[in-house]
C-alpha cells in the first residue's frame, strides 16, 4: 500500500511569501490511498467488478469494522490500550476534505472522492435558496431534502445487491430510516444492535449468510468530543473498540477477512476563534456553514474579495484561507468538483491548524463547547488506520 503524502500547495499565499511557519495542507491521497480506494479495493477482494487499488487479497467474506474517529496516530500515540489493533495495523489511509464523518460515510458508500459525491461539508448552502442544509442530522430550514437527489451516485452497496450480494450494515437503531444512512448506505440490510456485545454478536450473525457486513462504532468519536482525545474515558473506548476487533476476528469464518479503520482523526483545541464575538468576521457574511475545523463561508454580493481579505487577515498564523476556486484547483475535494456542487462550496474557505478553530458561540453552542475537533487538512485528522486481519 502506497502511504499518503502531503501536498505542496498552499493556495492563498501571496507570492514569494515565507511559509517557514506556515504548515503545508496535508491534502488527501485520492486515487492511491485515500477512503475512496477502499471500496473498490474491497469489491474486486471478493470477486466483483472494482478497482483494487489497494491491493488487497481474494477472500470470501470481508467485514469491515468502522470506527468513529480513531486516526491513525491516535492508535500509534496509545498501542497500549489496543495492542490488539496496533499489531495488526497494514497501513495508512487519508480520509478526504473535510475530515468528518458525513463526508467519509459518503465515500465509503460510493467509492468516489467529495468532489464527486457532493458531501463536502457537514453544513452546506442549498445553491440558490440561501439556507444551509445539516448532512448530519439532515435538517434544513424549509423544504425537506431528499437523500436521493442530494447525493444521487450509486452505492457500493447497490453494486453489491445488483451483483447477488447481499450486504448488512449493523449499527444503532437510532440511525436507520434516517437521510445520511439513506444517502450514503443506500443498498444496506440494516440490523440494528446496541451494545458493543450486541453488535459483536449481530456481525456474527450476518457472517453466516452474508458476504460482506459492515459494523459502525461511535463512542470514540463521543467521548473525543466532548473529553478529548488522550484522556482517561477515551483510552477505556479505545479499549473497547479493541475488544470488540478481536472478538470480530475470532469469529470470523474461515478465508474471512476484517478490515478495521475510522472516518477521520482528531485534534484537542485550545484556541478558539468565536465569529459571533468578532463583529469583523460577520460583515459581509451571509451564512457560515462547514465546522469549526473545515469552515464554508457564504458571502453577500459583491463581498467575496473584502470577507476574504478580513479573514485571511486575522486568521493569519492559524488557519489557510482560500477561495472556493483555489480550493478546488489544490484538489482538497478531489481531483474535480461536479458543477453542480459548487455552489455548495463556501465562496470563502477557512480551515484551522494547529490547535485553533472556529467557533460560533451563539448559533452553534454545543459545536463550540467541545474539546476535540477535526475536519481539517493535518495528518492528525486526515491520516487513519486499515487495519487486516485473516482468518
Amino acid at each position: 500500500m502506497i502511504d499518503p503524502q502531503p501536498s505542496e500547495a498552499l493556495p492563498g499565499e501571496p507570492p514569494g511569501a515565507s511559509t517557514a511557519a506556515v504548515p503545508v495542507p496535508y491534502v488527501p491521497a485520492y486515487g492511491t490511498a485515500s477512503l475512496a480506494e477502499l471500496p473498490g479495493s474491497m469489491l474486486a477482494s471478493l470477486g466483483l467488478p472494482g478497482d483494487n487499488t489497494l491491493a488487497l487479497e481474494p477472500a470470501p467474506r470481508v467485514c469491515l469494522f468502522l470506527v468513529d474517529g480513531l486516526g491513525a496516530e491516535l492508535l500509534a500515540a496509545h498501542p497500549g490500550a489496543a495492542p490488539f489493533l496496533s499489531a495488526h495495523v497494514r497501513g495508512t489511509l487519508t480520509a478526504g476534505f473535510p475530515s468528518s464523518t458525513p463526508t467519509s460515510l459518503a465515500t465509503l458508500g460510493t467509492g468516489a472522492p467529495p468532489g464527486e459525491h457532493g458531501m463536502v461539508g457537514i453544513q452546506m448552502a442549498v445553491p440558490g435558496e440561501g439556507r444551509l442544509f445539516n448532512c448530519l442530522r439532515w435538517t434544513a430550514p424549509g423544504l425537506s431534502i431528499d437523500p436521493d437527489v442530494w447525493q444521487p451516485a450509486p452505492t457500493v452497496y447497490e453494486r453489491m445487491t445488483a451483483a447477488g450480494v447481499e450486504p448488512v450494515y449493523v449499527a444503532p437503531a437510532a440511525f436507520d430510516g434516517t437521510g445520511l444512512t439513506r444517502a450514503v448506505y443506500r443498498g444496506m440490510r440494516y440490523r440494528a444492535a446496541e451494545s458493543p456485545g450486541e453488535r459483536v454478536e449481530a456481525v456474527r450473525q450476518a457472517l453466516r449468510e452474508a458476504t460482506f457486513v459492515t459494523v459502525y462504532y461511535g463512542d470514540v468519536d463521543r467521548v473525543g468530543h466532548f473529553s478529548g482525545w488522550g484522556g482517561g474515558e477515551w483510552l477505556e473506548q479505545l479499549a473497547v473498540v479493541d475488544r470488540m476487533a478481536e472478538r470480530i476476528a475470532g469469529a470470523l469464518p474461515p478465508g474471512a477477512v476484517l478490515y478495521v479503520t475510522a472516518d477521520h482523526g482528531m485534534i484537542n483545541a485550545v484556541d478558539k476563534v468565536d465569529v459571533d464575538r468578532r463583529p469583523d468576521l460577520r460583515e459581509g457574511v451571509l451564512m457560515l456553514g462547514g465546522e469549526p475545523r473545515a469552515r464554508h463561508v457564504y458571502t453577500s454580493p459583491g463581498a467575496a474579495s473584502a470577507v476574504l481579505e478580513t479573514w485571511r487577515e486575522a486568521l493569519r498564523g492559524r488557519a489557510w484561507v482560500v477561495t472556493r476556486e483555489e480550493a478546488v484547483s489544490a484538489g482538497w475535494f478531489g481531483r474535480s468538483v461536479r458543477r453542480e456542487w459548487l455552489g455548495r462550496v463556501g465562496d470563502v474557505v477557512a480551515v484551522p491548524y494547529g490547535e485553533c478553530v472556529i467557533v460560533a458561540s451563539a448559533g452553534e453552542p454545543v459545536e463550540s463547547s467541545m474539546i476535540g475537533y477535526h475536519g481539517s487538512l493535518t495528518p492528525a485528522e486526515q491520516n487513519v488506520p486499515l487495519v487486516e486481519i485473516r482468518r
